[in-house]
């Protein structure tokens, strides 16, 4: 059962700890049964890029749509923590000099900076092939069936149909192969829904799926996790506008410098707050299934909207 603190932000940070723990086991510099070996350099920067930071929202909502179903925990825990692979991999992948040359993630040097632009290629690599052995593991699931969903699940969310092409289109619209293209709203957010919102929704669904949701049920959490995402990058938006370098925890200003198309700069900041409030509101919408049992969800996705970092 999962553990009850007494507030949200208890909560996350509780869900936070045990997704570092289970990373934390899971990299350890003992090689795994058929792995000849684990080069150190490599499994340092793996460690770097995903260990030491982040509020693991995605395994937050993974834990939390899991529990919906009564899902035990470490079932979802495991689940969680492949899809912080997959997340804390984009992350080491976007800061290259080839994507978008940062410098600064969660407050201390990207991977690349404290190590080098191939070992941190090799990390993200490696991050993102991992989730896919955790994923298939009888500790994520006893079912075959439900380890094998999630792997494609994840595998689409993250591949040519979800972030990875989203992140192309992107770069894209930047120019960088081409003319620069000015995006209207609904490419915006095709894009968006994409390159942020597919692992958001991925979290979401996979707690249906490792708790054997009906398809109405699955169906609700889906509808939350696309509102989720949406929101999450709309309040991404707002921060880079106007967020505080030290607080993020990375360089802002660089969407505007960038020229690239986002919900504030089609609608302004107040409009794009507008708009962020309505995703909230659609998100409460979608749990509604759930009555009172979804209550953490919807602070959830308060939360996003509201976040500094």
């Amino acid at each position: 059962m999962l553990d009850q603190p007494q507030t949200f932000a208890d909560r996350l940070d509780a869900i936070a700890h045990k997704t570092e723990a289970v990373l934390d086991g899971l990299l350890a510099e003992r090689p795994a049964p058929g792995e000849i070996a684990r080069p150190r350099r490599l499994l340092d920067a793996m460690r770097y890029a995903s260990l030491g930071g982040g509020k693991r929202f995605r395994p937050f909502l993974v834990v939390e749509s899991a529990a919906l179903f009564g899902v035990p925990e470490r079932h979802a825990l495991m689940a969680g923590a492949a899809l912080e692979c997959v997340h804390c991999y984009s992350l080491v992948h976007d800061d290259l000099p080839a994507m978008d040359d940062d410098d600064l993630r969660r407050g201390r040097p990207t991977a690349h900076k404290a190590f080098d632009e191939a070992t941190a290629i090799l990390a993200g690599d490696a991050l993102l092939t991992f989730a896919f052995d955790i994923l298939s593991r009888p500790e994520t699931h006893p079912d075959p069936a439900v380890r094998a969903e999630l792997v494609m699940l994840l595998a689409r969310a993250a591949g040519i149909g979800g972030m990875a092409g989203g992140q192309m289109l992107d770069l894209a619209a930047e120019g960088r192969f081409g003319d620069a293209k000015t995006l209207g709203e609904d490419e915006v957010r095709m894009l968006q829904a994409m390159k942020t919102g597919a692992l958001l929704r991925f979290a979401c669904v996979a707690g249906a799926v490792l708790g054997g949701a009906d398809a109405g049920r699955r169906a609700a959490l889906d509808r939350y996790g696309d509102a989720v995402g949406q929101a999450f990058q709309i309040a991404d938006d707002l921060l880079d506008v106007e967020g505080d370098a030290a607080v993020v925890g990375k360089s802002t200003g660089k969407d505007a410098a960038a020229g690239k198309a986002t919900m504030v700069s089609i609608h302004g900041v107040a409009g794009a707050r507008a708009k962020l409030d309505r995703l909230v509101k659609d998100s409460e919408a979608a749990l509604a299934p759930f009555g009172g049992a979804g209550a953490v969800l919807v602070t959830a996705a308060r939360f996003v909207a509201n976040r500094k970092s």
